[in-house]
């Protein structure tokens, strides 16, 4: 790739130079020299100064046995208005009795470092899906933003 077409300062942001291009992904080499992708740079959670990889929580949300599917998106802390990961969940059918949100949290923190750790929870029907299976992160995105904005309007009014 040599330029975006029309666009300078976007080739600024994706070109580092002649052996890079900034795709906007996160990933890591192993040490057998495999690359692995992810997540997206957009979609990390900046808790207090630390970057956040919803997929690495939804990878521990989903380990616990009651839940059947879930999604990391950024929420928002109402005292301090820092962000904060928050877990969309869809609970198992056939679970083995109530699952509460404290619960879940305490799950994932057993499993975590302490900034990575849940803070928010909400239980849903189902996590909407692209027709590949892709996790339409920024549905879930949309909805806790009007959530936070309908609570800002809310409390402006008081």
């Amino acid at each position: 790739m040599k330029r975006y077409l029309n666009n300078p300062q976007a080739t600024r942001e994706v070109l580092t130079g002649v052996a890079f291009v900034r795709t906007g992904d996160v990933g890591y080499i192993d040490q057998d020299g495999y690359i692995f992708i992810v997540d997206r740079i957009k979609e990390l959670i900046k808790y207090k100064g630390h970057q956040v990889a919803p997929a690495e929580l939804e990878d521990v949300v989903n380990s616990h046995p009651q839940v059947a599917d879930s999604c990391c998106v950024r929420g928002l802390d109402g005292a301090t208005g820092d962000e904060i990961p928050k877990a969309f969940v869809v609970l198992k059918v056939n679970g083995e009795g109530p699952l509460t949100a404290e619960t879940l949290m305490e799950y994932v923190a057993s499993k975590v470092a302490g900034y990575k750790r849940v803070r928010e929870v909400e239980f849903i029907a189902a996590i909407p899906k692209s027709l590949s299976g892709k996790i339409l992160r920024r549905q879930l995105q949309l909805q806790q933003d009007k959530q936070v904005e309908a609570a800002r309007s809310t409390r402006s009014r008081l």
